[in-house]
């Protein structure tokens, strides 16, 4: 199959990107520099900026499949400015895709990232699936303007599935990556309460379920890209530090403290979703990773 990929650069799209041109597919990034991107074998580079309409916009009807991944890191303090470019980056990104599956050509699936922060942030543990309703803050603002753009493909016949991420965890950095110094030097720990949920998911079952969803093209509208068990952030951390084999030093950092350092951003790590993969359940999907345990000891092996 034939894949375009925006996002392809990124923690989770180098990913999909090096393991779907690996199982023999044709993969397209598009990046706003080729120059200075080492290419993968099986992986063309295009170049173009998402977030401006452009030449690129062309070659996108000539796949069999869409990845929608592109979107400047949450994983920051939420000035003004960054809220901008946060939003922007998804919203604009989007825009120009659809715009580009408009006209003539084909009419590839489109697989267009969202978040798990569709439906709020919560410190309960109310379970999630795809008909709960938004929340209604900064990250449910965002994804809910990310998907209506993603939609805007319906009308033109595009078969449009709406990944809504739990948290990514993956080798080359991501939460795990930001994680592992502190648990590795006896600095981590629960954040806040600890009894927020950890809504996750492996890289390798990232990349199984987008290769599902293309295959089953009786599928659209929202689907949680999530695993099946979801955890709370004392279990995250216990857990993690049992495999590194480091023990937990330090008290609970309080939540007050983390909104003061990191503002709005902080409710991100103190809060959480308790979101379940109901669609992929319903679909047949078989998870590779479903429990944390089994998931972080394969991606801190070797």
């Amino acid at each position: 199959m034939k894949f375009f990929i925006t996002g392809g650069t990124g923690f989770v799209g180098s990913h999909v990107a090096e393991r779907l041109a690996g199982m023999g597919h044709q993969v397209t990034i598009l990046t706003r520099s080729v120059k200075t991107r080492h290419r993968p074998p099986g992986i063309s580079l295009l170049e173009g900026d998402p977030t401006r309409p452009g030449a690129w916009q062309g070659s996108v009807p000539f796949h069999d499949a869409v990845v929608n991944l592109a979107g400047t890191s949450i994983f920051t303090l939420w000035t003004e400015q960054a809220r901008k470019t946060i939003m922007e980056s998804r919203v604009l990104s989007t825009r120009n895709l659809v715009d580009a599956l408009s006209g003539e050509g084909g009419k590839p699936a489109l697989l267009s990232a969202s978040a798990v922060g569709y439906y709020g942030s919560r410190t309960d543990d109310l379970v999630l699936d795809e008909s709960s309703p938004a929340g209604n803050e900064f990250l449910t603002r965002i994804a809910m303007e990310w998907e209506k753009e993603a939609k805007r493909a319906e009308s033109f016949g595009v078969r449009v599935v709406l990944c809504r991420f739990g948290i990514v965890l993956g080798r080359q950095g991501g939460a795990l990556g930001r994680m592992l110094p502190a648990f590795r030097h006896m600095l981590g720990g629960p954040l806040g309460s600890g009894r927020q949920s950890f809504s996750w998911i492996h890289e390798e079952d990232v990349l199984n379920i987008l290769l599902f969803l293309t295959e089953h093209e009786h599928i659209s509208g929202p689907v949680n890209v999530t695993a099946p068990n979801p955890v709370t952030n004392e279990e995250l951390s216990r857990t993690l530090a049992r495999i590194l084999k480091k023990p937990i030093l330090l008290p609970a950092v309080p939540a007050f403290v983390i909104r003061t350092v990191l503002g709005e951003f902080g409710d991100v790590l103190i809060k959480g979703q308790h979101a379940i993969p109901r669609r992929l359940l319903d679909e047949g999907y078989s998870f590779k990773f479903p429990h944390l345990r089994e998931a972080l000891e394969d991606l801190l092996r070797g």
